[in-house]
């Protein structure tokens, strides 16, 4: 028995390791040429946006949680997301505003996770910043597959989705930033 719950505790943790190890070959298929990349980097993206999300239901429901796990696993998020928006503006597919707007928001609540972390506080996710990661991840994968999708307008429709997600995302700011005040 003990040994099932080593290997359980340890899955959750594979996973986030799985999404980090899985960024550079995100970023190789999204820079070859042919309409297959497109393909090959959404489903890249969709798949280690998918382990995110399973490796917090097992590690919640296996109560396997581990201080490694949430170190890493915020990180891991954050590279992913990042790595997909930077290349996105490279190729200009992408409004560089929004997601200026979405990588400070993101550096601003790190910082202060860190700080309330530092004095033993916490500050529970809300039910806008879960909004916020969908309709951010909807938009990342609307312009990944860009024109190689049956919606007249992609480009319009990933565009409003991302200044959609960053509004959420300097909502969501604010109430860590208000949370903050309170133990400064």
């Amino acid at each position: 028995m003990l040994k099932i719950k080593k290997i359980l505790k340890n899955i959750p943790n594979a996973l986030t390791v799985l999404r980090i190890l899985l960024i550079p070959i995100l970023v190789l298929s999204f820079y070859l040429e042919g309409k297959m990349s497109h393909y090959v980097s959404t489903g890249i993206f969709i798949f280690a946006s998918i382990t995110d999300y399973v490796d917090g239901v097992l590690a919640r429901y296996w109560k396997v949680q581990t201080n490694f796990g949430r170190m890493l696993d915020p990180i891991a998020d954050k590279m992913l997301v990042v790595s997909t928006l930077l290349m996105l503006v490279d190729k200009k597919i992408a409004p560089v505003i929004p997601i200026v707007i979405i990588l400070c928001r993101e550096i601003f609540v790190s910082g202060m996770r860190e700080y309330l972390a530092s004095i033993q506080k916490t500050v529970p996710v809300r039910f806008v910043g879960k909004v916020k990661t969908a309709i951010q991840m909807t938009a990342i994968i609307i312009l990944l597959l860009g024109v190689h999708i049956p919606i007249t307008n992609y480009s319009l429709v990933g565009e409003m989705c991302l200044w959609v997600a960053a509004a959420l995302t300097l909502i969501s700011g604010g109430f860590y930033f208000i949370e903050g005040l309170k133990h400064i």
